[in-house]
């Protein structure tokens, strides 16, 4: 890997090169460097207010998010950033994200999914990696004094794949110059298997005793709510909540459907999509065994090292992924 980064697809602009910070060596240091150590940005300087998205599926929930604005706004686009799973508006990767991008001068805006951040508990559903319409509905309620704004879209993680889906579908992107993912599981399946592996044994409990949580404060409860205690592994969880919930017949289904990665070559906007070599949740061949044209829409950075969502490299305090990103949209502007 050249710079230690590899680069498939279409040549969109010059990244900067990846090498792993001290002490944060390794998958799984990168991995959890956020929650072993992490000062809060502050953005206070930034202007914030709340908006309450409207969804247009009849159930009367809501994205609830935080918008902030520059110091001084010059009209750049919006940056919406999409969290992963068991996330929300201040999820670590989230707040520094929007800390880089804020001080190059553009608005943020934090998207919570369904029953995530300050809608947990206020929401009938709950998000799944594929529930793509939500974030058309999102930018379709954007407010007037936003309306006029174009947008970059960002997605972490599983909200990496829904961003994926949505840009595939192409449907209320009039206003999207681009889009980034980033460590997205665009193999569903590939993604489940990974995680329940036994070197991944601890990552796989801690998600598996978030998502429990955070279902048991769904709006109206859950109908198998007295047997979430029996669930053992997240495949257990997608198959007998989130498959139900979002409409489908089983886990398997599920993944089928809401995969990001057979609906890319639908994608025509500019994309980035980022990932790393070493990531313990997401497997990279989920990326090298396909074609990549290098004359389309899509590029693909896979830093050699960065673990899941962590890509904290020598040099700067601000993690890569953001750094390439920003090289990204300046590329668009």
């Amino acid at each position: 890997m050249s710079n230690r980064l590899h680069l498939l697809g279409r040549a969109a602009c010059t990244f900067p090169s990846f090498r792993p910070r001290f002490p944060w060596l390794g998958s799984d240091l990168q991995t959890l460097k956020n929650f072993i150590r992490f000062v809060p940005p502050d953005l206070s300087a930034y202007p914030h207010h709340r908006l309450h998205l409207p969804l247009r599926d009849g159930s009367g929930d809501a994205l609830w998010s935080l918008v902030n604005m520059p110091r001084e706004d010059i009209g750049k686009p919006i940056v919406v950033l999409i969290h992963g799973l068991t996330g929300g508006e201040m999820s670590r990767n989230i707040q520094a994200s929007a800390a880089y991008h804020l001080s190059r001068g553009f608005p943020v805006l934090r998207l919570n999914l369904r029953n995530a951040g300050p809608s947990l508990g206020k929401c009938r559903h709950f998000y799944n990696a594929g529930r793509s319409e939500d974030l058309r509905d999102a930018i379709a309620a954007l407010p007037s004094e936003l309306d006029g704004r174009k947008l970059f879209l960002i997605g972490v993680s599983l909200g990496g794949n829904l961003l994926l889906k949505g840009m595939a579908e192409r449907a209320g992107l009039d206003r999207v110059i681009g889009a980034a993912s980033v460590c997205a599981p665009i193999d569903l399946k590939a993604a489940q298997r990974r995680i329940m592996e036994p070197r991944n044994t601890v990552y796989h409990r801690h998600l598996l005793r978030w998502l429990i949580r955070d279902t048991q404060c769904i709006a109206g409860g859950l109908p198998m709510a007295d047997r979430l205690h029996t669930l053992r592994t997240i495949y257990d969880f997608d198959d007998q909540v989130v498959a139900p919930m979002g409409g489908f017949e089983s886990a398997d289904d599920y993944y089928r459907r809401s995969s990001a990665a057979t609906l890319l070559p639908s994608i025509e906007k500019p994309t980035l999509l980022i990932t790393a070599a070493n990531d313990p949740w997401i497997p990279v061949r989920s990326y090298l065994e396909r074609k990549w044209r290098s004359d389309g829409p899509l590029t693909v950075a896979i830093a050699s090292g960065g673990g899941h969502v962590g890509f904290h490299a020598k040099g700067s305090p601000v993690p890569w992924h953001n750094r390439a990103i920003g090289a990204f949209i300046d590329s668009l502007l």
